[in-house]
């Protein structure tokens, strides 16, 4: 899909989840909340967000920043009382960042199964007709109470995300706020403004997290989807007087070094091979060739970042590392906590979801000997969609 207009996107993660019983959005789903699985379904889409926007309760506040640390893109506002409280909020931070055009897609965070594709046509939709809005048709037969016959031909359920020019769902949003309108959904205010709807594919993957009858679809649903490649990663470098000891970002006092174009950092160059090598991008040689002045003396998490944004971009999400550093001395063991957190920062990731290890070759091979350093890795990546 061609990006013709920039994107932005806003979750809507301020709702109090009453049918559920408890803060929906705290929950966790392959050890993931619903609104980390929207953000990463937003990133994997083809045209990613150049911003996003999460309208946050209290309840919900923390997880939000904690994804607006990791992520410069994400920003956080206060939700509000209505959905469209929420909504209006969202769009007005968007407004004062200096965002005046574009293509904005609403949606609902506890939709956390919505597939890329699904935000992809309802993207390209609002680019191409000003509007897009994912949704389904009806698929089974629908009575009142009282037994009336609902037709279910041309009658389409609708869901999110609903994307629109942001002139124009801002301005309709602001009329239905000065005329007290409260609609459940985004194409109502749209059309509410005189704007027509156009419909875009939805899926039946779609569901919304509503009450405990879908925790088990959700859970289901979330372990098939993690589909994990595995990558091994392996460097050597020499140790030399002269040199810093850099490992996992950390400068460890020592009377050697290990030699190297960059900082030589043996422990990220591991898991970087591990990562390209999952991904099947090639190797870190490939990307940050020994050739290339300009990376003459780099930290090399400068370029642990830079793996980390290519995998974004060909739609891989990190599962976990473990690495080991094998060495004869220093003792590493007091700055292993530094370099998981230094690897986590670079990665996007918890810290929770990176392990590091050290370990001696009990005196034996050049390791044992003072001689050199070595590490290695292994990682998972996750690619859904």
């Amino acid at each position: 899909m061609r990006c013709t207009s920039e994107v932005y996107a806003v979750l809507l993660a301020a709702g109090l989840g009453t049918r559920m019983g408890q803060n929906k959005l705290a929950l966790r789903f392959q050890g993931k909340t619903p609104l980390r699985l929207c953000y990463e379904a937003f990133l994997r889409s083809q045209c990613p967000p150049k911003g996003i926007v999460i309208a946050v309760s209290e309840q919900t506040r923390s997880e939000a920043l904690a994804l607006a640390a990791e992520d410069a893109r994400v920003w956080v506002a206060q939700g509000g009382a209505t959905r469209g409280a929420s909504v209006c909020n969202a769009l007005r931070a968007l407004q004062t960042r200096g965002i005046k055009e574009g293509v904005v897609a609403i949606h609902d965070a506890a939709r956390c199964l919505v597939p890329p594709a699904v935000i992809d046509a309802a993207v390209r939709g609002a680019q191409q007709n000003g509007c897009g809005v994912a949704a389904i048709p009806v698929r089974d037969t629908v009575r009142t109470q009282a037994g009336e016959l609902f037709p279910r031909e041309e009658r389409l359920l609708m869901q999110t995300p609903q994307a629109f020019e942001f002139k124009r769902i801002l301005s309709a949003y602001e009329a239905a706020e000065a005329g007290g309108l409260n609609e459940t959904d985004d194409c109502a205010v749209y059309m509410a403004a005189g704007y027509a709807p156009h419909f875009t594919e939805g899926s039946i993957m779609n569901q919304k997290l509503t009450s405990p009858e879908d925790l088990p679809f959700f859970h289901a649903a979330c372990a098939a989807q993690r589909l994990q490649r595995i990558g091994f990663g392996e460097d050597t470098h020499a140790l030399v007087p002269g040199r810093r000891l850099v490992l996992g970002g950390v400068e460890i006092p020592y009377e050697k070094g290990l030699l190297g174009h960059s900082d030589a950092d043996v422990l990220v160059h591991a898991v970087i091979d591990a990562l390209l090598g999952a991904a099947a991008l090639g190797d870190i040689g490939t990307h940050f060739p020994d050739a290339e002045e300009r990376y003459r003396g780099i930290s090399s998490l400068v370029l642990l970042r830079e793996t980390a944004a290519l995998l974004r971009e060909n739609g891989f999400l990190l599962g976990n590392v473990d690495a080991t550093i094998v060495a004869q001395k220093p003792k590493l063991v007091p700055y292993i906590a530094t370099m998981r957190s230094n690897l986590a920062q670079c990665l996007g990731v918890d810290a929770s979801e990176v392990s590091v290890k050290a370990t001696t070759s009990e005196g034996m091979n050049d390791e044992g000997a003072g001689k050199c350093m070595t590490a290695r890795a292994v990682c998972t990546l996750i690619k859904n969609g």
